[in-house]
């Protein structure tokens, strides 16, 4: 509805100077010039698409800024979520991930660089599992790994998979790891977990990210892929406009 009314008042605006007043007009006329202008300049239809991705993006991000200040202290500082790195660094970096995403796993090396060669970066995991049943059980299972130590060691190894995350191959992994399987299912039960995705699935909707990875880093908002020398960038500019 509302790119229609773009369009007839851009259309309008082109047949100005035909009419001294858009008000002398009838409404059955005023539609019959509408198509009359559009047929002969059809250009008008993708000048108003374009318009409005315009106003659409700009509310987006608008709408993204509100989300940073607001809840800034849930996506950084949730207590429910795993921090990997330096707990006590200066700089938080937050990743949205899906076991079964593969830039997700194509991008494993490149943050475990950003760690290794920044000591001052918390990593924050968020478990975003949007790839089918398999990416929720492995959530789950990551998630109740805490309870035993081991969400760190079971994360790296999980990234590492061959194939699909499912049940069994999750299972798999924990076992190859030394990890309960027993308490790992009761604690895959716990609300801690449940809440957790749903926050990352709050989060997400509000910050407009509509596939994994994607990243928070200070204010900029980082979506898909990305190598370790540009996640550095945008560390080093999180870290200026903290000073």
């Amino acid at each position: 509805m509302y790119l229609r009314q773009l369009i007839v008042a851009i259309a309008l605006a082109t047949l100005a100077p035909l009419a001294a007043s858009a008000d002398e007009l009838s409404e059955a006329r005023i539609k019959e010039l509408v198509l009359e202008t559009i047929r002969e300049n059809p250009e008008i239809v993708m000048e108003a698409v374009a318009i409005l991705e315009q106003r659409q993006a700009q509310a987006q991000a608008r709408d993204q800024v509100q989300v940073l200040e607001t809840q800034r202290e849930l996506i950084e500082r949730d207590p429910n979520a795993p921090v990997l790195g330096n707990p006590e660094g200066d700089v938080t970096v937050v990743e949205f991930f899906d076991y079964n995403c593969p830039y997700c796993r194509r991008v494993k090396p490149e943050v475990r660089a950003l760690i290794d060669e920044d000591p001052n970066i918390r990593l924050v995991y968020r478990e975003w599992p949007i790839l089918g049943e398999g990416s929720v059980f492995a959530a789950k299972a990551a998630l109740a790994a805490r309870k035993q130590g081991k969400y760190e060691e079971f994360h790296w190894a999980m990234m590492g998979l061959q194939g699909r995350a499912e049940e069994a191959s999750v299972l798999r992994v924990a076992e190859e790891i030394g990890l309960d399987l027993d308490q790992l299912r009761t604690d895959m039960q716990a609300p801690e977990v449940e809440e957790h995705i749903a926050t990352s699935m709050q989060l997400t909707q509000a910050l407009g990210f509509n596939g994994t990875p994607s990243f928070v880093i200070g204010d900029a908002l980082v979506p898909g892929f990305v190598e370790k020398a540009r996640l550095a960038e945008f560390v080093d500019a999180a870290r200026e406009n903290d000073q």
